[in-house]
């Protein structure tokens, strides 16, 4: 079993990081081949006093306190590098494993053309409503698309809550970078393929309404878009064939969604007056811009059903990608931000 350092990054996180800490320790794996590693990225709140009280009662926990709010990557490029583990994992302060989680997401690495592993996340609520089962169903679309990359090639992007890299492979990475997609494209470029590990898995709270999860999609379609424009040469089919195509199709498609759509509707309308069949298509597509609403109203009021919820968080994601864009465009950067969460 390798030597691994568990990474957790977290900002005024008062609320969970207990919780966290002490899910880390109840983790099955040798605690003199495990490092648990706390950053906190200038918390004001009471993170910080409760972290050095961890810390203070033995040597397997090391805290690093950041004065100033600097960003999740700014101190992964400055603490990284002082860890002691052959394998680095990442984790977030709401993100909670299996016991023996650690002991299947190192396996992988046996193979020694394996750079990245990554687990995937389990969504809950703790409060009503249907917009968790879309959450839900775009996981386990994601899983199952890793799970296809990884069986063919290398899997795109890695989930943040649960990835972990050889700590040699760690390159230091632009403030605004979005560590779980940057990552793995730079130990792509060096040669090496990520897989996902499907059992995996950890379990986290999902943002307690639609509208903070619009703010994450935003940032994140922002720096992907970032990621996938500075590392352009990943998209060569000539050099990268297969994961060319599998960035093309996983990453890009999905960002051009809100476009598509735009585009469907419109040239809808103008053949409408042409043919029956057009129409008919214009009338479905009018039915589901209903369906929206009722699913806005239906979160509103707590009584949404599946169909509803489904249609409403589709596009309101697909509205925070086309945010996204324009942010991009503008040159707006995400270094810092403050969790979905109170």
């Amino acid at each position: 079993m390798p030597s691994v350092s568990l990474v957790i990054s977290v900002y005024n996180e008062e609320r969970i990081v207990a919780r966290k800490i002490d899910n880390t320790l109840e983790l099955d794996y040798p605690s003199n081949l495990l490092e648990i590693a706390v950053i906190s990225d200038g918390s004001t709140d009471g993170t910080n006093k409760i972290i050095q009280e961890y810390a203070q009662k033995g040597d397997r926990i090391r805290p690093f306190i950041v004065p100033t709010n600097k960003g999740k990557t700014a101190c992964l490029n400055d603490f990284v590098p002082k860890l002691s583990g052959e394998v680095i994992l990442f984790s977030d302060a709401n993100s909670f494993y299996d016991k023996d989680l650690i002991r299947h997401i190192v396996r992988p690495f046996a193979d020694g053309r394996v750079g990245f592993v990554t687990g995937s996340t389990e969504y809950f609520t703790s409060t009503e409503g249907m917009a968790i089962e879309a959450t839900s169903l775009y996981s386990k679309l994601e899983r199952l698309t890793k799970s296809l990359e990884s069986k063919i090639g290398s899997c795109v992007g890695a989930d943040g809550a649960v990835f972990a890299i050889r700590k040699e492979l760690f390159t230091p990475m632009k403030p605004f970078d979005i560590n779980d997609f940057v990552i793995p494209l730079m130990i792509i470029k060096g040669g090496y393929r990520g897989v996902l590990e499907e059992s995996a898995l950890c379990r986290e709270e999902a943002a307690p309404e639609m509208q903070s999860e619009f703010r994450r999609q935003t940032r994140i379609t922002n720096s992907t878009l970032r990621a996938l424009f500075n590392h352009k040469e990943l998209s060569n089919p000539f050099r990268y064939t297969l994961f060319a195509f599998e960035l093309f199709s996983h990453k890009l498609m999905k960002l051009v969604t809100p476009f598509l759509m735009i585009i469907i509707f419109l040239t809808n309308c103008i053949m409408a007056p042409q043919n029956v069949f057009y129409v008919f298509m214009l009338g479905l597509q009018v039915f589901w811009y209903v369906l929206v609403y009722l699913g806005y109203r239906g979160e509103k009021t707590k009584n949404a059903n599946r169909l509803t919820s489904m249609a409403y968080t589709f596009t309101l994601i697909s509205l925070a990608m086309l945010k996204g864009w324009l942010t991009y465009l503008a040159g707006e950067t995400y270094s810092t931000w403050s969790p979905e969460r109170t």
